[in-house]
């Protein structure tokens, strides 16, 4: 299974555009490379950027201060996604749109090969809003790039042992990590996310975006390292 296509929408991870140390300028720089190489080649793509560090920072300092409340956190964290976004659709300058997308209801007709996404409402995280857009761009498969290579059966951080799970029906998947949303959590997939891919029929393909040579291979449609979903 591959996301071979010329219509590709990826969840870009805060955690890629900006970790704690700052913003990856290395990494943006090579991953606007890697996708203009991909644009000469005919294909056009979604990037809807996730929050990451800047998010949590933001939310963990809110609720040392007040008891704030989910939506309240949930907003702090999309306007992190947007502050993200925006700096994304500067790296990639003319390829991009001039617009970041904010709302996954309006139209995706652009002339510009690359479209960037944020966050839209309070309730879940931007994997949704990119499950959303991946819809109406016609796209049954979404890559979703983070700095974890695989979904695991258990959290690799807590436990070295944890085994990466390569590929899971969304059942599957909803059994181990359902739950409910909370603002900053940190899973392989949004719940939320989750039951609206089940529900599209789309496939979530789980990879390290730091490894760009896999990226590559992902959106080639040759053999990569990952997890899939659906």
């Amino acid at each position: 299974m591959s996301a071979n296509g010329s219509k590709i929408v990826i969840s870009l991870g805060g955690s890629l555009i900006a970790p704690p140390e700052g913003v990856d300028t290395v990494f943006l720089s090579r991953f606007r490379g890697l996708l203009a190489r991909h644009v000469r080649q005919g294909r056009r793509f979604v990037v809807v950027c996730g929050g990451g560090a800047v998010c949590r920072s933001y939310q963990q300092a809110a609720s040392r201060m007040v008891k704030a409340t989910r939506d309240q956190l949930d907003n702090i964290g999309i306007k992190a996604t947007l502050l993200n976004a925006q700096l994304v659709r500067t790296v990639f300058g003319k390829l991009a749109d001039d617009r970041v997308v904010t709302d996954p209801r309006v139209s995706l007709r652009r002339k510009a090969p690359v479209i960037i996404g944020a966050g839209w409402l309070p309730g879940c995280s931007s994997d949704h809003d990119a499950i959303l857009l991946a819809r109406q761009f016609g796209a049954g498969t979404l890559i979703n790039f983070s700095n974890i290579p695989y979904v695991y059966d258990r959290d690799p951080r807590k436990y070295p042992q944890a085994k990466p799970l390569l590929k899971l029906t969304w059942t599957e998947f909803r059994r181990r990590f359902g739950g409910r949303w909370r603002p900053g959590l940190n899973s392989p997939f949004d719940p939320v996310a989750a039951r609206a891919a089940q529900k599209a029929g789309i496939k979530v393909v789980v990879a390290d975006g730091r490894d760009l040579a896999n990226i590559d291979h992902i959106i080639s449609g040759r053999p990569f390292r990952g997890s899939v979903i659906g």
